[in-house]
């Protein structure tokens, strides 16, 4: 099972070989994490994030206990190195740690390390291009601690944009020609920051992130109506919200994220030799108010459309179709790390 441990969700999904290699979409769920139990990716709260976590787990209905779990990006430090192709991997390990020392602003017994071989080096054939990562330990152990908590086996620690990348692979499907040769902004909008990753085929162009999510829309509907946290989740997704809640509240919000994705391409435009974008594909579970997808449209003439990674995929029958297609915006990180039971 992919774990998406968010500042306001856990998203879980379970994923089971169908046949041939072919993923099917077996179990999805989604529970509330306590407030301020998350902050800024860091487990402020431990046992509170393991509550939620079992709750989640007792809510999908399953047996299976192996789950892999990410980090946030920006606890992670990646970085790119050439080395000789004929290293043995005990080799290859003291390698990588040498070179790991040079990047890292701590000592290496601080941190869990690992590394994989990409392919051969385009300069040299006899070179091989090696992707290290790096994280503070307890960033790693609070992780594994809240998923043991909760009676689950943690196998995998990824790191999100990784997860969002393996998931995008799937979204491309839903594009004119697979999506190749075209440039595509993948923009994840979360509750407090959005991700933006400009690709072209496997390359990364581009990425920032921007402080600007869906915790603004509750603080809005928390400051305007009164209520809890917690009620003001609920209004966002009922389909009965008070008269004026979509002219002073809704509308505004979409017109702000829409403003922000494209102050986003323009940051891509100056700061880089390219000059168009040809799909933005939004994802995150801030996206799915209405009228996003419409807004982003006006706001930057692209093509706009919600990433939906198991668009491709058989789908049990216990899920309901129209459901997973409207929540699959909000579920790449949870379906990209769900992936990983079919790494090779």
């Amino acid at each position: 099972m992919g774990v998406d441990i968010g500042s306001t969700l856990i998203r879980m999904v379970e994923l089971v070989d169908a046949g041939k290699g072919v993923p099917r979409v077996e179990r999805y769920v989604t529970e509330p994490v306590p407030r301020d139990a998350v902050v800024d990716g860091n487990m402020a709260a431990l046992e509170a994030v393991a509550e939620a976590l079992k709750r989640c787990w007792s809510k999908l209905g399953t047996k299976t206990r192996n789950v892999a779990l990410a980090l946030p990006t920006a606890a992670v430090i990646t970085k790119k190195i050439t080395l000789p192709a004929n290293l043995r991997e005990q080799e290859m390990e003291i390698q990588v740690e040498s070179e790991a020392n040079q990047y890292l602003p701590f000592a290496l017994e601080e941190v869990n390390l690992d590394f994989q071989i990409i392919g051969p080096s385009p300069a040299n054939p006899d070179d091989v291009e090696v992707l290290l990562a790096a994280s503070r330990k307890e960033r790693v152990e609070d992780r594994v601690a809240v998923a043991e908590m909760a009676g689950l086996k943690p196998v995998v620690i990824d790191i999100e944009a990784y997860a969002i990348q393996a998931a995008y692979e799937l979204v491309l499907k839903q594009l004119p020609q697979n999506g190749q040769g075209q440039i595509i902004a993948l923009i994840d909008v979360g509750a407090a920051v959005t991700k933006v990753n400009i690709m072209q085929d496997e390359q990364q162009l581009y990425v920032r992130e921007q402080a600007f999510g869906g915790a603004q829309l509750t603080d809005d509907i928390i400051r305007t109506y009164g209520l809890s946290p917690e009620e003001a989740e609920r209004m966002k997704c009922s389909g009965a919200p008070p008269e004026n809640y979509a002219a002073e509240i809704l509308h505004p919000f979409v017109a702000s994220m829409a403003q922000e994705i494209a102050r986003a391409l323009q940051f891509f435009f100056t700061s880089t030799p390219h000059n168009e974008v040809h799909h933005i594909v939004l994802a995150g579970g801030s996206v799915l108010v209405p009228g996003v997808v419409e807004s982003v449209r006006q706001q930057t003439s692209v093509n706009t459309l919600l990433a939906d990674p198991f668009a491709g995929m058989a789908i049990s029958p216990r899920i309901r179709a129209k459901q997973l297609a409207m929540d699959a915006p909000s579920l790449l990180v949870a379906c990209g790390l769900a992936l990983r039971k079919f790494d090779q």
